[in-house]
């Protein structure tokens, strides 16, 4: 039966709402046998890219654009980097610098959220070495003391960084504590639950499977409801003073 028009997904200048119904898959060249949902793009004014990679047994990724951030959904891939295999099942997740060479290959069905950026570099440090690890094996911090809401950080803050990415627990009833405005733009995708996600001036309901785009600037703020907790995995850029090349 058709839906005579209605989702709720929406596009606004300082936000998007991308809900699954939405989803469109596409082939990219030198990706093997993996589907991939473009979720955040500089075609949408973003400075970086965010995409959900839907593996066949056997597919594998194309060349990175600049870093690349790996976070596994579903399945399970292994990561080539150098002599060394990394198997990554859901929850595990991977940061490999900008221009080193990797192969990323499922063995089954799987599903990855991939972030990709340029690298935005210091003349004072060296970029950061690949990382390898699990949400599982990362404590959680509350946020503002706040037990209803854990953070965890997947990425170290350090200088060869220049990007972040966390996953954020509500408790049912848990909220954001003030409505935030700031510098960083944000890639967000809802892993557990739903809730109430305000974006500039409009509030928009959200659930488990949903992608928002949030531009610099965009006043944001989110409530979880209903009876279980809700999740995201969410991605900004960090550690860089604002001005071009600083």
């Amino acid at each position: 039966m058709f839906n005579l028009g209605h989702t709720r997904s929406d596009r606004q200048p300082t936000h998007l709402l991308q809900t699954p119904d939405t989803f469109v898959g596409i082939p990219l060249p030198g990706f093997d046998c993996v589907t991939v949902i473009v979720h955040a793009a500089p075609a949408l004014g973003a400075a970086f890219t965010q995409y959900t990679a839907e593996f066949e047994p056997g597919g594998s990724l194309g060349p990175a654009h600049g870093q690349r951030f790996l976070y596994v959904l579903d399945g399970a891939v292994s990561v080539a980097l150098g002599s060394q295999t990394h198997q990554l099942t859901p929850g595990a997740y991977a940061h490999l610098p900008a221009n080193q060479q990797h192969t990323v290959t499922a063995s089954a069905r799987s599903r990855v959220a991939v972030i990709e950026k340029p690298a935005i570099s210091l003349l004072s440090e060296a970029p950061a070495p690949a990382l390898f690890s699990s949400e599982e094996a990362v404590a959680s911090e509350p946020l503002g003391g706040d037990s209803a809401l854990e953070v965890k950080q997947l990425l170290p803050t350090t200088p060869g960084l220049d990007y972040a990415v966390n996953t954020m627990t509500y408790q049912p009833g848990a909220a954001l504590a003030m409505v935030e405005i700031h510098v960083m733009e944000h890639g967000l995708l809802m892993l557990e639950g739903g809730g109430i996600y305000r974006l500039g001036n409009c509030w928009y309901p959200v659930q488990t499977g949903d992608f928002i785009w949030m531009a610099p600037y965009c006043p944001q703020w989110f409530g979880a409801l209903g009876k279980t907790p809700a999740k995201y995995l969410i991605y900004k850029d960090w550690n860089r003073h604002p001005l071009p090349g600083r």
